[in-house]
């Protein structure tokens, strides 16, 4: 039986945690793993292993607290998402797919666990040097990104290799106050053929729209239920995880949608911050601009002093709404059906036309009804997708 002690559990007063299983199929090339950190990196690398096969795409998440901040594929970034993402010169497809899973959710991904689909190569461990993060797990690392990733973090950082040829049990077991569980694991891999019964008056789905409804759907199987996810240019922009009502899973992801959405507004693309100013501290300041009751008061003397190299526009909540209403083309998961149609006239506010869920509700025929008085495009995968 091979084991792996860990720094501690879910708490530091949690003591004598560990990790074991007959042959590990993971190694820790450097820095000490908690117990969380493992809960995410092996959440996280089943949601981008699955991406990979689905998509045949290099493929990222960013992980906290078991359920992902952002995923994202290998989808060409546009010259307005490099700036969004602070990016300049060339990057690698792997390094794609992590730059978009870590611009899904900016401020949540603060601290994250990385996962990769293929070997993290030197384009993605610089880009991973640059954020504040507790990790990374791939199947292997370049000579260069493990140089690179070994350096961060004065040493300390958790650099977790996977063997991209391990299949585990069929069956899968927790233990809960001294009770064990057990049942099938859910190996289902949520492919294009889910997507087939579409139960809506207009049936066409375009090709990144499929790309999007599986992102979404496979984020989903991997977010604390209930959960609801948004998807847009091959990436997940709006993670609802862990609601006991799925109409506030469907708000609280649609306002994060809202807000990736208005970075790309012309006003916070070209917000005149000082050339020395962190991501960290942007993304922050992009929040709060964002955000009309603003915690700081980002137009008084002394803050435009230390954020702002010029006059600042605001942003107008009339803007918002206008720049939002002309969005269009985003797509949507639900890991479990639609009770009310209030959940599709949440989503269309957020550039929805397109969604899937499993269906199975008594009011089917109400949400139906409300995708096609939206011209929206609903397919029911008859699969629910629950994480706990």
């Amino acid at each position: 039986m091979e084991n792996i002690k860990l720094k501690y559990g879910c708490n530091p007063h949690q003591k004598n945690a560990q990790v074991y299983c007959e042959k590990l199929p993971i190694t820790i090339l450097n820095g000490t793993p908690g117990y969380i950190n493992l809960l995410d990196a092996l959440n996280s690398y089943q949601l981008v292993r699955e991406l990979d096969i689905a998509l045949d795409l290099p493929s990222a998440a960013s992980f906290k607290h078991v359920s992902p901040a952002g995923a994202g594929v290998c989808f060409p970034l546009s010259e307005e998402e490099k700036q969004m993402y602070f990016v300049k010169g060339e990057l690698s497809p792997l390094a794609v797919a992590y730059t978009r899973s870590r611009g899904a959710d900016r401020l949540s991904s603060f601290g994250d666990f990385v996962a990769l689909s293929r070997e993290c190569d030197e384009s993605t461990a610089k880009c991973i040097k640059r954020e504040v993060s507790d990790g990374v797990i791939a199947p292997s690392f370049s000579d260069k990104a493990l140089e690179i990733l070994k350096a961060k973090r004065n040493g300390s950082y958790t650099v977790i290799q996977i063997d991209k040829d391990y299949v585990p049990p069929k069956s899968e077991k927790r233990e809960i106050f001294g009770i064990t569980f057990e049942m099938d694991r859910n190996d289902v891999i949520f492919d294009k053929s889910y997507l087939e019964n579409i139960v809506t008056d207009k049936k066409q789905l375009t090709q990144s729209a499929i790309i999007d409804l599986i992102v979404a759907s496979i984020s989903v199987k991997y977010t604390q239920s209930n959960s609801v996810c948004y998807a847009y240019r091959g990436q997940t922009i709006g993670v609802g995880a862990g609601g006991q009502s799925r109409i506030h899973c469907t708000r609280l992801a649609g306002d994060k949608a809202d807000r990736w959405l208005l970075r790309r507004h012309p006003k916070v693309l070209n917000l005149p911050f000082r050339a020395k100013l962190s991501r960290n501290t942007k993304d922050n300041v992009i929040e709060q601009y964002l955000n009309e009751k603003r915690e700081i008061d980002l137009f008084s003397k002394d803050k435009l002093e230390e954020y702002f190299d010029g006059p600042v526009e605001i942003l107008s909540e009339k803007e918002k709404e206008d720049y939002l209403k002309n969005i269009r083309g985003v797509s949507l998961s639900s890991d479990a059906f639609f009770p009310f149609e209030d959940n599709i006239l949440r989503a269309y506010r957020s550039g929805v036309n397109y969604i899937v869920q499993p269906g199975g509700s008594i009011r089917d025929d109400q949400v139906i009804k409300a995708c096609n008085d939206l011209d929206i495009v609903m397919a029911f995968s008859n699969l629910r997708l629950f994480h706990h």
